[in-house]
């Protein structure tokens, strides 16, 4: 599909494509936040209270871990193969959860809809890149983003219509419909063209270690602290073996000719900042999702629904930005826009430190949303710049290794904030924190997420300098760009 097509809407010609691209974001982030609210039911259902956060952390590892391998897979095997295997993983795995007779049954159906994610995830951001222009990009990313921020609202919403008036199965049930007409889409409209000489070995070992090192860190940062102690053998030999692994697939990367992860485009600093910025993304992300819902909810004494609307002003700026981004780097480059966001963000950090008891909700989503803003000025820029650095043969890999660092990141904030709010808090009946420590330690939790957004501007400002503000920017993005 050349990027020479005209327009960026749904109605243009590249609009079915860009459509299907939104569905298959739909099946992610709909499953992201509608199985939630569901969860109680569920494990009432099929008897296994016990292992719930088991329906959240097998999709999260499953999607993690195969996120940068199946991005790099794009590049050897094609875009339009990989997104199919990850949609046909979710309609396996939708189908599996729907009609699941037990817990495991579930949490198998649960991993299968993790590896549709990994796939979905990479592989659509970048067939966007492909057939769209840099100035087009960001316009793009603003369709991508808004569907997260629809889902945000309707997802925890049809959870519990589903659980409550329906059946909870209806929850993997909507999705199939979804699969197939994103499918039907991709297979009619997308046309990839054919590449050119021999296909690039896959890097089987490299792979394995990459899989079973990133799988035993992200379990070792998900489960320590609750499944078992930090200071733990478990905790111990789990974070040992990661280490070993993930250095194991260092050396081998480095030494091989076609590895599965081209660690050497990280020296890269378009790619590298960018990368360490999504890492520092996912950190904050998270921290916000979990704790200011509790906020609302533990501190503030609202409902849940209202608790979540602070929450979703920051899903509103995100995309609000994201949309308008393509202006701003344009006029003035790549770098100076993710330091104007990464500024927003530590702003808005900085602002949670005003709350107490008698914060208004409204006062909450006001700053979330500077937050949002912020994110959609820092996040999407850097991932566009990295992803105009490098050729059709590595935009794959590079974009997969971006998603891979924003995954990790959410799990060390799983890790660093929770160890802090299980420090100065008890569990309530329904096992979220409680107590009278739970304000100040939601005070050291926003301090921290401070400080992290400080790191976000030190790396703005690392970004390289670029001219891409001098250039029309019409060129296709499928050619050789010029170096960021």
């Amino acid at each position: 599909m050349p990027a020479s097509s005209s327009g960026v809407g749904l109605r243009s010609e590249r609009g079915p494509i860009l459509l299907a691209l939104m569905l298959s974001t739909a099946l992610v982030a709909l499953d992201a936040t509608i199985i939630a609210t569901a969860s109680s039911t569920i494990a009432r259902d099929l008897g296994s209270f016990a292992q719930v956060p088991w329906l959240f952390s097998a999709y999260l590892l499953a999607q993690a871990v195969s996120t940068p391998l199946f991005g790099r897979l794009a590049d050897v095997l094609g875009r339009k193969r990989l997104m199919l295997a990850g949609v046909g993983f979710f309609l396996i795995g939708s189908v599996l959860c729907g009609a699941a007779w037990s817990m495991p049954a579930m949490i198998v159906g649960r991993v299968l809809q993790g590896l549709g994610a990994g796939a979905v995830m990479p592989v659509s951001l970048t067939i966007a890149a492909d057939i769209y222009t840099l100035e087009e990009r960001a316009k793009t990313q603003g369709y991508l983003a808004s569907v997260w921020a629809i889902s945000s609202v309707v997802g925890p919403t049809l959870g519990g219509v589903f659980s409550e008036f329906v059946s909870w199965r209806w929850i993997f049930w909507i999705n199939l419909p979804l699969c197939f007409a994103a499918a039907a889409m991709l297979l009619l409209k997308y046309h990839e063209s054919a590449r050119e000489g021999d296909r690039e070995p896959i890097d089987y070992l490299g792979a394995a270690l990459l899989t079973g090192g990133s799988t035993s860190m992200l379990l070792g940062l998900l489960e320590g602290g609750t499944s078992w102690a930090w200071t733990s053998v478990t905790s111990v030999v789990i974070f040992a073996v990661a280490v070993l692994l993930l250095a194991a697939f260092a050396v081998h990367a480095l030494r091989s000719s076609h590895p599965i992860l081209n660690l050497r485009l990280l020296r890269r600093r378009v790619i590298g900042v960018p990368t360490a910025v999504a890492l520092l993304v996912g950190v904050i992300v998270l921290g916000l999702s979990t704790y200011v819902p509790i906020y609302g909810q533990g501190v503030l004494g609202f409902g849940p629904l209202i608790a979540g609307f602070a929450l979703a002003a920051m899903t509103v700026g995100w995309p609000l930005a994201a949309t308008n981004a393509g202006r701003v780097y344009l006029a003035l480059g790549f770098r100076y826009t993710s330091m104007i966001g990464a500024s927003f963000v530590l702003a808005g950090t900085a602002l949670t430190l005003l709350l107490d008891e008698q914060s208004s909700v409204f006062v909450v989503g006001a700053f979330t949303f500077v937050i949002g803003v912020g994110m959609g000025l820092t996040a999407v820029p850097t991932l566009i710049a990295s992803q105009s650095s490098t050729t059709f043969s590595e935009r794959g890999a590079v974009t997969g290794v971006n998603m891979f660092a924003r995954s990790l990141g959410s799990a060390v904030g799983v890790a660093i904030c929770g160890a802090v709010i299980n420090a100065r808090t008890t569990a309530a009946a329904d096992g979220t924190p409680a107590g009278p420590g739970l304000m100040s330690a939601l005070h050291i939790v926003f301090a921290l997420l401070a400080v992290i957004a400080a790191g976000l501007v030190v790396l703005a400002v690392l970004m390289p300098a670029d001219h891409r503000r001098d250039q029309p920017a019409k060129a296709a993005p499928t050619d050789e760009p010029a170096t960021v």
